[in-house]
């Protein structure tokens, strides 16, 4: 962020340029006036799916496991290059579970939410098994670009170039941005808490790397778990990122602070998997589970909280604003 500037004065030279500002919605017979669903409607939108998101949780699970025997199997330069997207995007999709136990939304009881959502997912998609991103995620949902939103920058300066958009891409691909999400863990380490985070990190990756050892190779390692989430991965996430709040600004009304992109089967495979996508609706209610996301979604549409003029038809449309 630039020192030199108050929130308040980074707010109006760094974000804002995509918001379309927000007509009047005085609620309706289900949702509040900040379009917050009520009463009966409220709680069975909340009403978390154990046995469905188990199934989910399972067969993400079981996507890169299958995916390294498909390649041991038939080993070939397209099953690879093949393989190495499909791993991006199974990370990709647990990591989408590691978000869900961050809300404590993927399983009501919460120790089991916790330790299969936080811990052991958690140490999947390159974390520390730790609840640092939960409780900073939740800074970002308390106040969407406020003083303490931990991606800030990420969503900063939109519309940009197609010359810095395809600088911030090249980084992606390349393993650069891994790289800057991976050395501050290694930074201030006599402090007994980063050390312990960094340690537990190590821990789960060296238990990934001995899995991958013990079955195949520290080569497929390499080439078939860091590289996807390296080189491709950081690539999804940000398209991801943009696609949620590129832009936007700082406000009490949801719709100023997130994108609403009309959903498609294609996107929720390549990019928004598990109804991610109804980014708004989640940012309405973050209690909602994402099974229940395209219910609210629906009334949000119906009841008039979303309008046609906010409506983003793909994601192709919104990508080309938000680059000039």
């Amino acid at each position: 962020m630039q020192e030199n500037q108050s929130h308040a004065e980074m707010l109006v030279s760094m974000t804002g340029k995509m918001v379309i500002p927000a007509e009047e919605f005085a609620g309706s017979s289900r949702l509040h006036p900040n379009g917050k669903p009520k009463g009966a409607f409220r709680d069975s939108l909340r009403k978390i799916p154990n046995f469905r998101n188990f199934l989910s949780v399972t067969l993400g699970l079981s996507f890169p496991p299958l995916i390294v025997w498909l390649v041991v199997s038939f080993s070939h330069p397209l099953t690879w290059i093949i393989a190495i997207v499909g791993m991006a995007l199974a990370q990709n999709r647990l990591f989408i579970f590691h978000h869900e136990a961050a809300h404590r939304l993927l399983f009501s009881n919460r120790k089991f939410n916790d330790f299969i959502g936080i811990r052991l997912i958690g140490w999947l998609t390159f974390g520390s098994g730790s609840h640092g991103y939960r409780i900073g995620h939740i800074k970002h949902h308390r106040n969407e670009f406020g003083p303490e939103e931990p991606d800030f920058i990420l969503y900063s300066f939109y519309p940009i170039s197609k010359s810095s958009m395809i600088r911030k891409l090249l980084r992606d691909v390349s393993g650069i941005s891994a790289l800057r999400i991976i050395k501050p863990r290694f930074k201030q380490l006599k402090k007994a808490r980063r050390l312990r985070l960094t340690i537990s990190f190590l821990f789960g990756q060296i238990s990934i790397a001995i899995l991958f050892w013990f079955f195949c190779s520290l080569t497929m390692y390499l080439f078939l778990w860091l590289l996807p989430w390296a080189c491709v991965y950081q690539l999804l996430n940000r398209i991801r990122a943009i696609s949620e709040h590129g832009g936007m600004t700082q406000s009490s009304d949801r719709r100023e602070t997130t994108h609403y992109v009309k959903q498609s089967r294609m996107a929720a495979f390549f990019i928004t998997p598990f109804n991610v996508g109804y980014h708004l609706a989640h940012h309405v209610d973050m209690l909602v589970p994402s099974k229940n996301l395209p219910i609210l979604n629906k009334a949000l549409l119906e009841d008039g909280y979303i309008t046609s003029s906010r409506i983003w038809p793909n994601y192709r449309s919104l990508w080309k604003a938000l680059v000039n």
